[in-house]
C-alpha cells in the first residue's frame, strides 16, 4: 500500500518558496500500511497526481521582519514509476521507486525558482538597495528513507538538494540538508516534523547578504561583505487531515503548518538581518488538495 502526504507537501512547498528552507523530504507515500490496506488498493497504486493551493504568511525576504502572504500552487504525484515531489519553489523528481518494506532511497533532478528580494519588499530602505534577480536553480537530490522507526507505520528520511543558478543571478551553488520524521495520528490524521538547513558558497552569499557600495549609497545600511557559510536552520510542524476520513483513497484535505528558523553566521550579520530586520523567523500556512 502507498500514502501520499500531499496536504503536507503543499504546505512545505508554499513556506519554503517564501525563503526560509525548512523542510525538504516529502517521501511518505509508503509510510503507513495495516493489515486492512493489504486486502485492497489504494488510490496511491500505481499512478496518482495531487493538485491543490494554498496560502502562507512568512517574511518578505530571508532576514525580514516585515510579514506578506503569498498564494502558492501544487502539484506532485507519481508517472510511471517516477516520483514528483515538490520543492522549494520548484520540483524534484525521484526516479528510486521506494520498496513495499526496508529502506528507500531518492535521487533526482531539482528545480527551483528564488525570488528572494525580487519582489514583496516591504521595507523601504532596504527596497531603496535595489530589487534582485529571480533565480533559476537547477541540481540534484538524493535521500534515504527507513520505515517503522517508532511504531510500524512511521517513517525517518534524510536528504539534500545541491543546487546552482543558471539565470545569471546569485551564479552560485546552494546546499539543503534536511532530516523529517512523519507518523499517522490516525487513519484521516497525519503529523511530520522537520528540521534542514541551508549553506551558500561566496557567490550565493555575496548576492544575497553583502552591502555593496552602490546600495549602502542608495539605502543608508553600512557596506557588508558576506563569505560562504550556512545561512539559516528550523524546523516545522505540519498536520493533514483527510475531509473524508481516510486518507488512502484520495479525494480532498487540508493541512496546517507553523514553522521558525533562525538565521546564521553572515545572514544574520549583514544589515539586512542586523539592522532592518530580524534572525527569528515565523511561518505559517494552510493548504487545501485533492488526490485522484
Amino acid at each position: 500500500m502507498k500514502f501520499s502526504v500531499f496536504p503536507a507537501v503543499l504546505a512545505v512547498g508554499a513556506l519554503l518558496s517564501a525563503g526560509p528552507a525548512l523542510g525538504q523530504d516529502a517521501s511518505s507515500e509508503q509510510a503507513v500500511q495495516g493489515p486492512a490496506d493489504r486486502q485492497g488498493g489504494t488510490v496511491y497504486d500505481g499512478d496518482w497526481v495531487s493538485i491543490g493551493a494554498g496560502v502562507g504568511y512568512g517574511p518578505s525576504y530571508s532576514g525580514s521582519d516585515d510579514y506578506v502572504a503569498f498564494p502558492v500552487p501544487l502539484i506532485q504525484g507519481s508517472l510511471g514509476g517516477v516520483a514528483i515531489r515538490p520543492r522549494a519553489g520548484g520540483v524534484a523528481l525521484d526516479f528510486i521507486p521506494d520498496p513495499d518494506k526496508g529502506a528507500g532511497f531518492a535521487l533526482g533532478p531539482v528545480l527551483r525558482i528564488r525570488s528572494d528580494r525580487a519582489r514583496q519588499i516591504e521595507d523601504p530602505v532596504v527596497a531603496s538597495a535595489g530589487k534582485l534577480k529571480t533565480a533559476i536553480e537547477i541540481g540534484g537530490n538524493a535521500g534515504v528513507s527507513m520505515p517503522a522507526v517508532l511504531n510500524p507505520y512511521d517513517r525517518l528520511s534524510f536528504s539534500v538538494d545541491v543546487t546552482h543558478d543558471i539565470n545569471g543571478a546569485h551564479r552560485g551553488t546552494a546546499i539543503s540538508p534536511g532530516i523529517s520524521y512523519f507518523t499517522p495520528l490516525s487513519r484521516g490524521m497525519i503529523a511530520m516534523l522537520s528540521v534542514s538547513a541551508e549553506h551558500g558558497d561566496r557567490k550565493f552569499m555575496d548576492y544575497y547578504y553583502s552591502v555593496s557600495p552602490t546600495q549602502s549609497a542608495a539605502s543608508g545600511l553600512p557596506t557588508y561583505t558576506a563569505g560562504s557559510g550556512w545561512t539559516k536552520a528550523g524546523a516545522n510542524l505540519i498536520v493533514g487531515v483527510d475531509l473524508d476520513g481516510d486518507l488512502t483513497n484520495g479525494g480532498l484535505g487540508l493541512v496546517f503548518i507553523g514553522g521558525y528558523s533562525h538565521m546564521l553566521g553572515d545572514a544574520k550579520d549583514t544589515p539586512y538581518t542586523s539592522i532592518r530586520g530580524s534572525a527569528d523567523q515565523w511561518f505559517g500556512g494552510l493548504g487545501i488538495g485533492y488526490t485522484f
